[in-house]
């Protein structure tokens, strides 16, 4: 960290303020070779949480550094670790809140432009995400306001960033805990004035657990990444060694190659397995449609998406 970048953060927290000037010498000064190291993170992070009205220069600027340093501040890019998730957690934990048009911003990217995270990141931000749509206020960075009397436009589009985003538990996808966080805050905000898109948010979701399909490889672990990238860069690498590689991790491989017969169901009837209403999944929605004791609009709604998704309209 340079004595510039240093005397920069320490004088716009003193005075709890910056300027779009100085924040164009902290990205010169400190992102001058395209990398935040771990100090420069937390001195931003420590800047974040003293400046009393952040700009949108500002928050851009903050939101852009902090992701990066977490996706891509180490191999493989895309990916954060056990550590820097860790990392993020504590620093946004520190000041015991969590500023929408910086912080909650930058959590809902991770998981909105990120390949991968560990599963305790994707669970603290669900956890944040559904705290801040039923106690949050303030101003958000997508445009619009948090709400703690009902679910305001920008908390929806939030939600829906969260859920449908590329590291979250199901890729392009909706998971069990995610549907049942839609489910809770449908039924603790029913008789508010919630935003019309809340509504087509609950039930694309629930519906897109309920029938959407997920491949199983979306997601490759960080773990898995590095060894593709090891090998790859090994130019020592042998059809020998590929070949083995090849049996590790795909043991029907060969059955691929060399012609041999496969049961594996194709893509298509996956997607057609995966969008038929289980009796499991039946009695799922029975439960939770039943939590708050009636059926109220949401789930009516709902219910008229699986009929006319399944032809039974």
């Amino acid at each position: 960290m340079t004595v510039q970048f240093t005397d920069l953060t320490r004088h716009a927290a003193t005075d709890r303020a910056i300027s779009d000037a100085e924040i164009m010498d902290l990205r010169r000064s400190g992102w001058g070779d395209g990398m935040i190291s771990r100090e420069e993170a937390e001195a931003i992070f420590t800047l974040e949480q003293a400046i009393d009205d952040p700009t949108d220069t500002w928050s851009d600027f903050f939101v852009e550094a902090m992701r990066n340093y977490v996706l891509n501040g180490t191999e493989p890019r895309g990916y954060a670790s056990d550590a820097e998730a860790d990392w993020l957690v504590e620093m946004v934990k520190r000041d015991g809140k969590v500023c929408s048009l910086t912080e909650l911003e930058l959590l809902v990217q991770v998981i909105e432009k990120g390949l991968n995270v560990p599963v305790k990141l994707k669970t603290y931000v669900l956890d944040v995400l559904e705290r801040e749509v039923l106690e949050g206020t303030g101003p958000t960075r997508c445009g619009g306001e948090l709400s703690d009397t009902h679910v305001s436009e920008a908390e929806a589009r939030i939600m829906r960033r969260v859920i449908f985003g590329s590291a979250s538990d199901r890729p392009g996808a909706v998971s069990r805990r995610e549907a049942e966080m839609l489910f809770r805050l449908k039924d603790k905000t029913l008789e508010e004035a919630n935003a019309p898109e809340f509504e087509r948010v609950f039930v694309q979701g629930v519906g897109n657990y309920l029938m959407g399909f997920a491949s199983e490889s979306a997601h490759l672990s960080r773990e898995r990444m590095l060894e593709l990238q090891s090998f790859v860069a090994d130019n020592k690498a042998n059809v020998g060694r590929f070949m083995g590689q090849m049996v590790k991790s795909a043991p029907n491989a060969f059955g691929v190659v060399f012609g041999k017969k496969q049961t594996v169901p194709t893509r298509e009837e996956r997607v057609a397995e995966a969008a038929e209403f289980t009796g499991y999944e039946q009695e799922w929605l029975d439960e939770m449609m039943a939590a708050n004791g009636q059926v109220d609009s949401y789930d009516q709604a709902l219910i008229e998406f699986i009929a006319e998704e399944t032809g039974e309209a």
